[in-house]
């Protein structure tokens, strides 16, 4: 079977990890029809905006995208592409694994947890604006369809994983309203769930203090918007940073697989970015595809050549490129 995936190189080092992660996903053997689509700061000159017409509606026709790290100007210009795509496409979860990889070096052994975090609503609305000179005001909206639906993401996900425990994390001893009813919503979807799948809550400040603590105690956890954006970062840290941190962005009618780390355009060009997480996000649209032999195949492959050592990228200790990285893997998922 050939699946047709609208392919995103991004900008910065985007295009070069576009291409290392589309070597290794063809290295499965799975037929890919990819539609290449050019989206962020290149596109601005040419046709005036950072996510074209065209890239919405080549996912929407496609129904599936990987995608490449796109810039996002800090305190000014353009709105980001990847809050724009979840909003257009309704992407409502987004799914963040934090894993800990032998071969990458962290402070923690046998991390193994899920980030689902609620992907269309609270701040990142966007819904704000100034109050005068020298104040600004920004909306949080909290609704009960949209916590109710992503709390039932986060329990399906721990069913058909075979995940213990899911555990809603909010602020609702400040925030009584939006937060509690974020809070309440959870625990209407968790009673149809009891006896599967255990469920708690955590403050957010006091979760992230238990994660730095005893990240071993977490399973699955759901957030609105902002915190999960925190804590799903959080989270990477735990098992070695962005660099090898996958994320997938769910709708019912399209997804989009990207890592969550910066374009660096410094490094633009050089052959020497670690495409780890976008390899990774490639696994994750198998799986989402059901093709979860070549997924498992990708990730051990993966796996296998940074626990080796012997061909990985400078952030990793080792001194191979982009494409040698890639290959490596490529070969091993082809051998697999």
């Amino acid at each position: 079977m050939t699946y047709p995936v609208t392919l995103i190189p991004g900008d910065g080092i985007g295009p070069e990890l576009a291409e290392a992660a589309v070597g290794v996903l063809e290295a499965t053997g799975i037929g890919f029809e990819w539609d290449l689509q050019h989206a962020g700061e290149a596109t601005i000159a040419s046709e005036g905006t950072p996510l074209p017409d065209r890239v919405v509606e080549s996912i929407r026709r496609t129904g599936v995208a990987i995608k490449g790290p796109i810039t996002t100007p800090v305190g000014g210009g353009f709105r980001s592409v990847n809050v724009a795509l979840r909003q257009a496409l309704e992407l409502y979860a987004n799914v963040r694994p934090a894993r800990s990889m032998v071969g990458v070096v962290s402070r923690y052994e046998g991390v193994d947890l899920i980030i689902v975090r609620e992907n269309t609503e609270d701040l990142y609305t966007g819904i704000e604006h100034r109050v005068g000179p020298d104040a600004a005001e920004s909306i949080k909206i909290i609704t009960r369809a949209a916590s109710q639906r992503i709390a039932r993401y986060a329990f399906e996900y721990a069913v058909r994983n075979g995940r213990r425990r899911v555990t809603a994390v909010h602020k609702a001893n400040i925030m009584k309203l939006s937060d509690g009813l974020f809070l309440e919503s959870c625990g209407q979807v968790a009673a149809e769930y009891a006896g599967r799948v255990e469920f708690d809550d955590r403050i957010v400040d006091n979760m992230c203090m238990q994660l730095v603590q005893k990240p071993e105690l977490y399973d699955v956890l759901v957030l609105p918007n902002l915190y999960g954006d925190i804590v799903s970062d959080l989270a990477a840290g735990l098992v070695g940073g962005l660099g090898v941190a996958p994320g997938a962005n769910i709708g019912e009618r399209a997804a989009v697989f990207e890592p969550v780390h910066g374009s660096a355009p410094k490094y633009a060009g050089q052959d020497k970015a670690n495409p780890t997480a976008l390899i990774l996000s490639g696994a994750l649209m198998l799986r989402h595809l059901g093709e979860t032999d070549a997924a498992d195949r990708v990730e051990s492959a993966i796996r296998a050549v940074i626990a080796e050592g012997q061909t990985t990228t400078y952030d990793l200790g080792g001194r191979a490129g982009t494409r040698e990285f890639a290959e490596a893997v490529a070969a091993r998922v082809r051998g697999a």
